[in-house]
């Protein structure tokens, strides 16, 4: 037995040695450098407690950021899981070529964030943009990326395209998991279509709605090589009466503050990021656990 318990430590120490120089070690330099005024370039550090924290209340940037990510996220969450869903309901029917279907919806999360950027920023300010000149469309002559108000639904509506198929296949393994006689004793006694997913599907896969809503929270308020790529965080608008960019979300915040040698105030909006990240997935989880409870 002792030697069993040997070994097993052996075989753990790897990767608990990986975990800790990987996650443990960078997570609590990156809150150390958060308190002082590192700037990446200076060998001199100085500790100045929170006040990088204390200035993310009055940066315009910050909390322009901070605001249009929550909304996108919101946006997020209920498109993406929307869609996935009533594409896994199409594939899961008695559709012809469902599983052809299956396989084309999934095939857009295979691309990367960076060439899905490039790509539909080329569809949105070339193609659909000569296609609304070319045919006197009015709202196509303008691209939806080069205005405020319509930037963020452009992003998501990317962003849906592309982790939709993902979200789907969940939803798709959740539905075959569901005992084919439910249904069946369902139809049987008079529930149509509609009633069978309210009543029948949907709370029997309340599991996969809480790991399907985890997973699009998580990713939007993470989202950057796509915002990155596709708008670079513009169109200009004005938030506090001061300029500040449309489409930029916190982690490019972070990132275009680091690029400007404010590493400790990048480092404090990390922090910041993730407090709230935490915060928000674990009242996610929580909620929804509850929910498969009740159900």
């Amino acid at each position: 037995m002792k030697q069993r318990s040997v070994v097993n430590t052996l075989f753990l120490v790897p990767v608990v040695f990986t975990f800790v120089m990987i996650i443990i070690v960078p997570f609590s330099l990156g809150i150390y450098y958060s308190l002082t005024d590192w700037n990446g370039v200076s060998p001199i550090i100085n500790f100045v407690g929170f006040k990088n924290f204390s200035k993310l209340s009055s940066a315009p940037d910050f909390i322009h950021s901070f605001m249009i990510t929550i909304g996108y996220t919101v946006i997020n969450v209920i498109l993406v899981n929307v869609v996935s869903f009533i594409l896994s309901l199409i594939v899961t029917s008695k559709v012809k070529f469902r599983n052809f279907y299956r396989a084309g919806f999934f095939v857009p999360y295979l691309i990367g964030g960076i060439v899905l950027g490039y790509i539909w920023q080329f569809i949105l300010n070339n193609i659909l943009v000569s296609l609304g000149t070319a045919y006197s469309i009015e709202f196509l002559r303008v691209s939806f990326l080069s205005k405020p108000e319509s930037v963020i639904w452009a992003m998501s509506a990317v962003n849906t395209w592309q982790f939709a198929g993902y979200i789907m296949l969940i939803y798709v393994a959740a539905i075959q998991s569901i005992p084919k006689s439910l249904m069946e004793a369902a139809s049987v006694d008079g529930a149509g279509f509609v009633r069978n997913v309210f009543h029948i599907l949907i709370p029997m896969m309340a599991n996969a709605f809480t790991i399907s809503l985890f997973l699009t929270l998580t990713y939007s308020f993470k989202q950057f090589d796509m915002n990155l790529t596709l708008t670079n965080g513009g169109p200009a608008t004005r938030f506090m009466e001061l300029p500040v960019k449309a489409s930029q979300l916190l982690a490019m915040n972070i990132f275009d503050t680091a690029t400007a040698n404010k590493m400790a105030e990048a480092q404090a909006k990390a922090v910041v990021l993730f407090v709230v990240l935490v915060v928000v997935a674990l009242i996610q989880v929580s909620i929804n656990k509850k929910k498969e409870v009740e159900m």
